[in-house]
């Protein structure tokens, strides 16, 4: 499977190093604002051994119409902004390229567009793309239908420059009928990222936590979307949809 991944920060490099060392993909190009790096390669950058092609291109210089003409992919892996939607979104969809969005929030209009960009192709977001993370938000809710009475606190903690609330904190809130105001929010150093849900009950509380340690779990949850999006027809899918047949 031919991957073009767009956004390479901290978290894009960690996608991109588990990428590399997978067989079943080939990291074709990766797409980034800057030129720093510009026509690098990612193999080497990351110090990887790959006889993938792999190559830095930057946005203001190399369109992704061009890119896709000159090096199609089967998927595009986002892991930019919220608005780098808009730069990729038409021309992937027009030629049919599978959409994995990784973005942690959408506004109303990017969320549209991702529903319009599925009527041609298949799109796939989840704000958190780790898979613990998701197992989390399934036994989460399998929980609260079974005691819908039970009080629920939401604790996100994050890397201290991350800004506003986590997008898989809203999710699971939002999931679990917890208001937004209730989520409690910690930003320090040395934290990647760590959710945890409590239930309270008389005498007992339950306690679901899941802690990324290293980045590059957004690398396997990456390769894990991809493989289970393999045969999907066009529409807009998410975690929930992947993982249901799992618990069938």
């Amino acid at each position: 499977m031919k991957i073009g991944l767009i956004g390479f920060g901290k978290t894009g490099k960690s996608v991109a190093s588990i990428l590399l060392e997978n067989k079943k993909f080939s990291l074709e190009w990766v797409l980034r604002q800057s030129k720093v790096l510009e026509h690098r390669s990612v193999p080497e950058f990351l110090g990887i051994e790959s006889e993938e092609p792999g190559l830095i291109y930057s946005s203001e210089t190399t369109t992704v119409d061009e890119l896709l003409e000159k090096h199609p992919v089967d998927v595009i892996i986002d892991f930019s902004s919220n608005e780098g939607i808009y730069s990729y979104g038409e021309s992937a969809a027009e030629k049919k390229v599978k959409i994995i969005s990784a973005i942690s929030h959408y506004d109303e209009n990017e969320l549209k567009l991702l529903k319009k960009l599925s009527n041609k192709t298949t799109v796939f977001w989840s704000p958190n793309i780790t898979l613990g993370v998701n197992y989390l938000l399934f036994a989460a809710k399998f929980l609260k239908k079974i005691a819908p009475w039970v009080d629920i606190e939401v604790n996100e903690e994050h890397f201290k420059k991350k800004q506003g609330t986590s997008g898989t904190a809203l999710k699971i809130a939002e999931a679990l009928d917890v208001e937004k105001e209730n989520i409690n929010s910690v930003r320090a150093g040395g934290i990647v990222g760590k959710h945890e849900v409590i239930f309270g009950f008389p005498y007992q509380t339950v306690r679901l936590i899941h802690e990324s340690i290293s980045r590059e779990a957004f690398g396997n949850g990456v390769v894990f979307v991809a493989e289970n999006l393999k045969d999907k027809q066009k529409g807009l899918y998410n975690f929930e949809d992947i993982l249901s047949p799992y618990f069938q």
